[in-house]
């Protein structure tokens, strides 16, 4: 396949009253045309920092130190304002958490679709206003024309996720970010949502990185999931050996820490012991070390790096971030 994106270290931080916050330290992966990544990992892991640090769409106490981002040639690390700007919507699409506060409320639904067609492909507004109502009913919506004229609060909870989905289309992206797209939706309207996704990736061609906490979500769903701890990927694997053959330890708590139906009643879930790191400290060992069932004396001194696992059956695009070679049953190797 072509690749459409590299990511090669990528470091990102907040600037705080009494220094910094580490938010993103040396994240690195690649994207085919067409291919699409689950993003994972708990609250405050870096995940949806590190992604909006691929179009610098970050508040103004981040700053990105260091790394490269190369989309389709275009190194977007060193890109400047007006390059990005031009990039945004146009090559790359982002479909945010809460439609509810990503919508302008005192805007008309057709207008802020609008917006983005006028800026980037320097249409009329009655054309821009046909291609909004073609795209709506693109992410099935009905009675497109009349919906343009609507404002979020009038439509349903789904259906301003739709318009949200619609609006990342619009450009026609090479790439669209979904940062938990269904989050804010119940499990019903979050299915319907999930299905139109995989429909328009197959209509359009197009790639998409999917962020979430949920790893059941993912499956079924994507070709690659990437997990993060830390600010770091700390696991990359395709979807089957992920659900079949986790290797890093945290990884594994996660896959044993979903709900199963064969669960007894009253029985209580596995949880990982200890609590996420400190991230106004810059890493200088695992991440995930203070909490590690399996963790040696090399483990609270380097930082490992990303290498595909060893061993008989190794998949090379199977890699992980441990000093410590753990089986699926949690046995230390």
């Amino acid at each position: 396949m072509t690749k459409l994106l590299e990511v090669k270290d990528l470091h990102t931080r907040f600037k705080v009253r009494n220094g910094y916050l580490y938010a993103v330290n040396g994240v690195s992966f690649t994207l085919d045309k067409g291919e699409m990544l689950g993003v994972v990992g708990e609250s405050g892991c870096g995940k949806s920092v590190s992604m909006m640090s691929l179009i610098k769409l970050l508040p103004p106490a981040a700053e990105i130190t260091k790394g490269d981002v190369v989309l389709d040639g275009q190194d977007l690390a060193k890109a400047g304002k007006s390059e990005i700007n031009a990039v945004r919507g146009s090559k790359v699409g982002m479909i945010f958490q809460d439609p509810m506060t990503s919508l302008n409320p005192f805007m008309k639904i057709g207008d802020q679709l609008c917006e983005g067609i006028i800026y980037h492909q320097k249409m009329k507004k009655a054309d821009a206003m046909k291609q909004a109502a073609k795209y709506l009913d693109l992410v099935g919506i009905s009675n497109s024309t009349h919906r343009l004229n609507e404002y979020p609060h009038q439509l349903s909870g789904g259906m301003r996720q739709r318009v949200m989905i619609a609006m990342a289309l619009l450009g026609e992206p090479e790439l669209v970010i979904a940062d938990e797209p269904t989050t804010a939706l119940d499990v019903t309207i979050q299915a319907q949502i999930v299905e139109l996704v995989k429909e328009l990736r197959e209509k359009l061609n197009m790639s998409i990185i999917w962020i979430t906490h949920d790893l059941s979500l993912l499956a079924g769903m994507v070709d690659r999931i990437m997990v993060m701890y830390g600010g770091s990927v700390i696991e990359e694997a395709p979807i089957d050996e992920i659900y079949s053959s986790p290797r890093h330890p945290y990884t594994i708590g996660l896959l044993k820490s979903i709900p199963s139906i064969k669960t007894e009643t009253g029985s209580r879930l596995p949880s990982i012991a200890g609590a996420p790191p400190n991230l106004f400290v810059q890493p200088k060992s695992c991440p995930f070390a203070p909490r590690c069932a399996y963790r040696i004396d090399r483990c609270t001194k380097e930082i490992p790096t990303l290498e595909p696992v060893k061993g008989e059956g190794g998949n090379p695009a199977h890699r992980i971030a441990c000093w410590v070679d753990v089986t699926t049953k949690g046995e230390a190797k």
